[in-house]
């Protein structure tokens, strides 16, 4: 049952109807649109739910389901039930077109996977569109819409001679058009018209006698008048029996057809009253995907386990407005939950707090699901079934009935209390108000704790501060506030369950600017009591708002120390996966220079050898030696240091800085035990004998720092030696295409250089394919690499042979 009689119209579900019924394709689904009713059965409605479920899955997935030709042909049906009549060619193109859409509508579900749309794939069982029926009407009429010409080997014939027919006609009229407007008898822009099924000249009406015809028509004016010339009588005569002739032999293929479809009479409406329903689920389902709504587990018994969900009028009235103005605005989403131990929620707060859009909201989406609509809110979401949604909202005065507007909502309580019950939902805006406060409040009270007695569910707002303290005595009741901002004055359109709201009045009317002294009057005029419990309501509200900003703001600190953090961990494994990488890399790099070494010391040696300790021969040789020591290690000769005695063990403390003799790095003194010193070089700790370091100074450490930049600026890393930024920046695709050969090599020694240094697992190259010439240069290189574990093809669905993948060991 629904209360008041107009209830669509006052909760807003009539602007929805609309939407669907503009959503439709079909007079068909607009039908059951409007045959749309209130559901409080679990089955029939969970059943209209999951369809609706489905369908909207179907249009988020982006699949090609059919949303053409969705033709009501059932008013051609009636027709052609009548023996001896037929269908003209555009009701046959309707039927074709539309049945050939109930085709690929069956066919669609019949081949989805298994376990998807059970239930729409249940709408179709038994239903028929007869195949042979739908090759015969598209032997006749095309997709256009037009009759074929080999619909019949007579029809084909005769429309082969009025084509020929047609020629003549065209070229002989076109000889006298010529001739008649040379001699000016017709205006010079002027062209052959129709005029009776027939083709005429438009002839001056004083150069009428000049051309011999007959006369069919003249202009509005009288200054033109069409002429039929005598010549092309006999073909315009033929023309126009092979005309008739082809329409007779037309409506004899149409009623042949016409017997043909008959007898498919039933099947057919069968398959159409699925067309119109598959229209009104797609347009359910359209509607859904345009408010974000979901498919919330349905129970069998009230109950309202809400998340998010938002008001459906207001989505769509922001929506218009963002795509009309730019100015975008979200709807506030609100949390509810009215189950059998907190039945009926009192809501509180402030004028324009949002109290009347949350009691509306509750309205509107259940009386949405009872429809069979999917509603919006979040996919956790839970609902039930009530029996009966009660509604007393806005001014119901009559002046008919002569019903005041307290009266009336009297009169709505009265038929509350006597229908509702356990499966109700009872929703009252402004419960109470209309007459004197402390009356109002009180009768108020009695009908709740009647309505409470009933086990009805609902949602009650007002601003009676008794209905706030019996809700927060009274098991199964339970308060709510709508949150705001008390130091600004706007209300935040939240609902918070738990606790009652202030109205803030007093607050209010001294912000506004309302003289002091009236607001102070008003203040004593309430009392110390009121005002006490508003101010303490006010409080909370504040504390509050303080509390959810300190706790977003230790979210988003806790938040960035987790990434701090995982960014920490993920370095510090980079650089365990790479530390034996690099030893191996320049154990091998050591060992090779090692090896020109001893051939350059040993070629050295030989040289002296030969020389027989010639002197001059001797200096040579030396001098190579020590070129190739400056040139292939890069050890530059000792720089000469001050002298000074080596550090003692009591002349170092903790926080020294210190060099390991003959080394050009330094580190800093951790701690001296005796004879041995502990030191931190770079990010590692040693020991080492105090008698092996020597103690610097700010200016040699000053020093020694240019020198090992200037260093790595000869290596060409400059100050990019970050391995976390390089990282960043390292792209483990490179891009081949278009390249030269000699390039393309050139660019992957690189690359692999650089993927094997900051220890990348995997690497690819897009070469293309083309004549394979960049692809062989790259695998070629890539397997002479001991560091290339393996090479491979990309799957084919990501380019196939077209791109390289690189392993690294």
């Amino acid at each position: 049952m629904l209360l008041p009689q107009h209830f669509e119209q006052k909760i807003g579900f009539s602007t929805l109807r609309e939407q669907l019924e503009a959503s439709c394709l079909s007079a068909m689904g607009r039908q059951y649109v409007a045959r749309m009713e209130f559901q409080t059965k679990h089955e029939p409605l969970l059943k209209l739910l999951q369809q609706t479920d489905e369908f909207t899955y179907l249009l988020r997935s982006g699949a090609d389901f059919p949303a053409s030709h969705y033709h009501d042909a059932q008013i051609h049906f009636k027709r052609a039930a009548l023996p001896g009549a037929y269908l003209d060619v555009a009701a046959f193109y309707e039927v074709k077109m539309s049945m050939r859409t109930i085709r690929q509508a069956l066919m669609f579900f019949s081949q989805a996977e298994e376990g998807m749309f059970p239930t729409l794939r249940l709408l179709g069982v038994g239903v028929q569109v007869d195949r042979n029926l739908l090759a015969a009407i598209d032997k006749v009429v095309d997709d256009d819409g037009a009759v074929r010409d080999d619909a019949s080997p007579l029809l084909r014939q005769i429309r082969q001679e009025l084509i020929q027919r047609q020629g003549q006609l065209r070229r002989q009229i076109a000889g006298i058009l010529r001739h008649a407007k040379a001699e000016g008898w017709i205006p010079g822009d002027a062209e052959p018209t129709i005029r009776g099924g027939r083709l005429v000249l438009p002839v001056i009406s004083e150069h009428k006698r000049r051309v011999k015809g007959l006369i069919h028509d003249e202009s509005a004016s009288g200054q033109t008048v069409f002429i039929e010339p005598a010549e092309v009588f006999e073909l315009n005569n033929d023309i126009k029996d092979l005309d008739n002739a082809y329409h007779r032999e037309l409506i004899r293929i149409l009623t042949v057809l016409t017997d043909q479809l008959r007898p498919h009479l039933p099947d057919l409406r069968k398959a159409y009253h699925y067309l119109g329903l598959i229209d009104f689920i797609r347009a359910k389902a359209r509607l859904a995907v345009s408010l974000g709504c979901q498919l919330p587990q349905l129970h069998n018994k009230p109950l309202l386990k809400w998340y998010g969900v938002r008001h459906p009028l207001l989505q769509l009235a922001f929506a218009q407005h963002k795509k009309d103005s730019g100015d975008a605005r979200e709807v506030v989403p609100l949390d509810l939950e009215l189950n059998h131990e907190q039945r009926i929620l009192v809501i509180s707060g402030p004028n324009a707090g949002g109290k009347s859009v949350t009691l509306k909201t509750v309205g509107l989406v259940q009386f949405m699901l009872q429809m069979g609509l999917l509603i919006p809110c979040a996919d956790n979401s839970e609902a039930g079934v009530f029996e009966d949604i009660f509604l007393d909202i806005g001014d119901e005065q009559s002046l008919e009935n002569d019903l005041s507007t307290y009266s009336s909502h009297l009169l709505a309580m009265k038929q509350f209390m006597l229908l509702a019950g356990k499966k109700s939902l009872v929703l009252i805006d402004e419960f109470g108000t209309g007459t004197e406060p402390s009356l109002g409040g009180a009768i108020a009270e009695a009908v709740l704790d009647q309505l409470n007695r009933s086990r009805v569910f609902g949602v009650i707002t007002t601003h009676y501060t008794n209905l706030k303290n019996f809700a927060e005595r009274t098991p199964h009741l339970i308060n709510g506030a709508m949150r705001y901002d008390p130091e600004k004055l706007q209300p935040l359109y939240r609902l918070e369950v738990g606790k009652p709201g202030s109205s803030f009045a007093i607050e209010i009317a001294r912000k506004i600017g309302l003289p002091r002294d009236v607001v102070e009057r008003a203040t004593q005029l309430v009392g110390k009591d009121k005002i006490r419990y508003d101010r303490l309501l006010e409080g909370l509200e504040k504390e509050k708002t303080e509390l959810e900003q300190r706790t977003a703001e230790a979210a988003k600190a806790e938040r960035r120390l987790k990434k701090a953090a995982q960014e920490y961990q993920d370095l510090k494994q980079h650089l365990e996966d790479t530390k034996l990488e690099t030893l191996r890399t320049a154990k091998q790099q050591a060992k090779a220079l090692l090896h020109d070494t001893n051939k350059k010391i040993e070629a050295t040696i030989g040289e002296i050898r030969r020389g027989n300790a010639d002197k001059e021969v001797n200096k040579q040789a030396r001098e190579k030696l020590e070129t190739f020591v400056r040139k292939e290690l890069q050890i530059e000769p000792p720089k000469a240091r001050p002298s000074r005695e080596l550090a003692e063990a009591g002349e170092l403390q903790p926080g020294d800085k210190v060099a390991l003799l003959g080394q050009e790095g330094h580190g800093e003194v951790v701690s001296v035990k005796g004879k041995t010193a502990e030191v931190m070089f770079g990010g590692l700790k040693t020991l080492v004998k105090v008698a092996q370091l020597e103690k610097l100074s700010r200016a040699e450490i000053k020093e020694r720092e240019q020198a090992a930049k200037s260093a790595a600026a000869k290596l060409g890393t400059g100050g990019n030696m970050n391995l976390t930024s390089r990282m960043a920046d390292f792209s483990p695709t490179l891009d081949l295409r278009g390249e030269r050969a000699e390039d393309a090599l050139t660019k992957t020694m690189a690359f692999v250089d650089d993927a094997v240094m900051l220890g990348m697992p995997e690497i690819k190259f897009l070469h293309g394919r083309g004549n394979g010439v960049l692809r062989q240069v790259v695998r070629d290189y890539l397997r002479s690499q001991r560091a290339v574990a393996s090479v491979a093809d990309e799957h084919a669905d990501r380019g196939g042979d077209g791109v390289t993948i690189a392993v690294l060991k």
